[in-house]
């Protein structure tokens, strides 16, 4: 009789993703990623807007940016604590709590299966954190048992991926040379709640109310020089930091990979303009109560 094979646990996929190579690229080009998408936590952090002595959990916390400014504002009072899957991103918020002498506390957890006591916290916050759980209902079922009575969720997670330049703009400058699969919108990754009716169910499921859904845009820049050309230069190495221009090439041959970077440059080089080389983002401010 053969021996049944064991279920993956939950999130399986995105624990060895964040703790391989791509969470050491992450952490090569923290700083960078912290900067381009600092706009968009402002955002949301607004709309969460932390209070002294509060209890405060950043989902998907990385390398701490988000955390350090949770924890200023809740306060000697307060507690601030970060959880993600990702060691390496961890160890570097780690790092910076101890350097900045801030009391933080970091967990290396999956955050689908939070290991808080029940009504623990007062705010649960995000910045791109919560788009990857496997079961988002039952994830976020979990998260609201963490809440104390009447405690509240903020988090910024990406619109439709044709408003997001910074991810199909290269991929429409190679439509002509490689054919790519349609974004699962319902799959975890960057744009798995850019749905707002997807967001508004998984919320309800999991016993949140008062969901509420504000649009933010604002370039996000990608390359910067001293010329148009060092900009597009700059910005083809952050195409192939973030987004999926990186993965969707690396099967292919030399050649239909220099065709491709050529087309690439040559699409970025057309935003070039005094300023920087900036490409549109938008986001979703999503807030909700515990009910």
């Amino acid at each position: 009789m053969d021996t049944p094979i064991p279920d993956a646990p939950p999130n399986a996929e995105q624990i060895e993703y964040w703790n391989g190579a791509v969470g050491l690229r992450w952490l090569a080009y923290n700083d960078w990623l912290d900067e381009r998408t600092a706009a968009y936590g402002r955002a949301a952090f607004a709309a969460a807007a932390p209070q002294p002595g509060e209890c405060v959990l950043d989902i998907g916390c990385g390398a701490g940016a988000t955390t350090f400014e949770l924890a200023r504002a809740v306060g000697p009072d307060g507690a601030a604590t970060g959880i993600d899957i990702s060691a390496p991103l961890l160890g570097r918020a780690r790092e910076r709590a101890a350097a900045l002498g801030l009391a933080v506390e970091f967990l290396e957890a999956d955050a689908s299966r939070p290991p808080f006591a029940p009504q623990r916290f007062d705010l649960l916050f995000s910045r791109f954190g919560v788009m990857f759980f496997d079961d988002p209902a039952a994830a976020f079922a979990e998260l609201h048992k963490t809440l104390k009575p009447g405690g509240r969720i903020a988090f910024a997670c990406w619109q439709d991926p044709q408003l997001n330049d910074w991810y199909e703009r290269p991929l429409a400058a190679i439509a002509h040379i490689l054919e790519r699969a349609p974004v699962d919108t319902r799959q975890p990754g960057p744009f798995a709640f850019s749905d707002p009716d997807h967001i508004r169910e998984v919320l309800a499921a999991a016993g949140f109310a008062q969901v509420e859904l504000a649009p933010f845009a604002t370039p996000f820049y990608l390359g910067r020089g001293a010329s148009r050309e060092a900009m597009a230069d700059d910005a083809m190495e952050q195409v192939f930091r973030v987004g999926p221009i990186a993965r969707l090439l690396e099967p292919q041959s030399e050649q239909v990979q220099a065709q491709a970077r050529g087309a690439i440059r040559a699409s970025l080089l057309e935003l070039a303009d005094d300023h920087g080389l900036e490409v549109g983002g938008a986001i979703w401010v999503v807030t909700a109560r515990a009910g």
